[in-house]
């Protein structure tokens, strides 16, 4: 079969504008795609960093008790954004609102892990690593994840993606993972002391490896890394619709879906938002969380948009190291709490709907008479995803220690 550079436009993925031939290994995944007719799945990680305000993101405007705790940062009934009669999404939250009603995003509420603790530091590693309580995990549940799924023997350069200057927790561990700033640092300069970092990065990767197969595709990543680098970046045009927000967050998912459009193997990604901290001045429709909340849900309704038939591949989950007090204090902020919400976005689910178990906001099922409790255990939100998404079904290895059978899942997932 004769594969021409068309194949490796899909949804526009690279305006290969000068690329005399197309690298061979991606030749052989196209051909291998084509023959088998598989489709590459992917799991997307957002990490909501300084615990996000699950009741002011998802508002519970069935519950008196809320708007009694939180006479000046309370989200008012008429000005959220309705879901199902009793919960609400923040105003600023309104590129959801039509995935909502697609059935193409699902909320978990009173979500999160089960440790107690309310430092960030310790809540955001035991999140990372899978296993809360347990600090001597060295690697990350999503890098555990890439072990037994489906075609890891692939090991593409891409295959593991996290957005940022360093590789985040979640992703460190035995198998290869790449961390950038921006597509356009993706410059190979040869063997040389003028070689960018990322190149260096690259060439340990592959140089120091002990897996042949992954040693003999060190030159089809640098093949990969020049046919980016010829595409110009900068020029990428997202699909009509995607309007990513300037910032960070939407300059990191705009840059993922490029990658992933390109049909470079990327399986698993992972990309943060900070600025959830609002112990003073919080704001309510106005103010410090709105203003976020919009940066990340534009930022994610572009992504999706910019997907394109791929969202139907891919599967994006939304976590935070846990929620704050049910009540506001007295520098009208909050302070940190426990349970959380959890958004899961793409087209396996079957969204439309508020998943997990309401615990209530009276004093007597508060936990510690001040925090929303946890009723579903955030491994088992991310299990479901690893296994009937993914098809690592080996979930004792991803989550060591917590029971994560298939009876337990939440069937959010088609």
């Amino acid at each position: 079969m004769t594969i021409t550079r068309r194949v490796f436009l899909r949804n526009g993925a690279l305006a290969v504008v000068g690329t005399a031939a197309v690298p061979s290994f991606l030749t052989r995944a196209a051909l291998g795609a084509i023959e088998s007719g598989t489709r590459n799945k992917r799991l997307v990680v957002i990490f909501q960093r300084g615990a996000a305000d699950g009741l002011n993101i998802v508002v519970p405007h069935g519950e008196p008790q809320y708007y009694a705790m939180r006479p000046s940062i309370n989200i008012p009934r008429k000005a959220g954004l309705d879901l199902d009669g009793f919960f609400a999404l923040h105003p600023s939250l309104s590129s959801f609102q039509s995935l909502w009603q697609q059935r193409h995003l699902a909320i978990v509420h009173a979500a999160g892990s089960p440790d107690t603790t309310r430092s960030h530091f310790d809540a955001q590693d035991f999140m990372e690593s899978g296993t809360p309580g347990i600090k001597s995990t060295e690697d990350g549940w999503l890098n555990r994840c890439l072990h037994a799924t489906p075609d890891s023997e692939k090991k593409s350069a891409f295959r593991a993606i996290a957005l940022g200057p360093s590789l985040p927790r979640i992703l460190s561990g035995s198998e290869p993972a790449v961390a950038m700033n921006n597509i356009n640092d993706f410059t190979i300069g040869g063997r040389s002391q003028k070689t960018s970092p990322l190149a260096n990065t690259f060439e340990a990767m592959y140089d120091h490896s002990l897996d042949s197969l992954m040693h003999g595709s060190g030159q089809e990543t640098f093949d990969a890394v020049k046919m980016l680098k010829s595409a110009d970046p900068a020029k990428y045009k997202p699909a009509p619709g995607a309007d990513y927000p300037r910032g960070r967050f939407g300059d990191s998912l705009r840059q993922l879906a490029q990658l992933v459009k390109a049909d470079l193997g990327v399986q698993v990604a992972f990309a943060d938002i900070s600025g959830w901290d609002h112990h003073v001045n919080e704001g309510s429709t106005e103010g410090q969380i709105a203003n976020v909340l919009r940066e990340f849900s534009q930022s994610l309704g572009a992504f999706w948009t910019d997907l394109g038939d791929l969202g139907e591949d891919t599967v994006i989950v939304t976590m935070s190291e846990f929620g704050r007090t049910a009540r506001e204090n007295g520098s009208r902020g909050t302070d940190h709490g426990h349970a959380n919400v959890m958004f899961v976005l793409g087209g396996p689910v079957k969204g439309g709907r508020v998943y997990g178990r309401w615990p209530g906001l009276d004093q007597s099922q508060l936990y510690e008479g001040r925090d929303l409790a946890l009723t579903t255990d955030f491994r088992q939100v991310l299990g479901e995803a690893v296994s009937r998404h993914m098809g690592n079904k080996n979930l004792a290895a991803v989550f060591p220690g917590f029971d994560n059978q298939a009876g337990k899942f939440l069937r959010y997932l088609g």
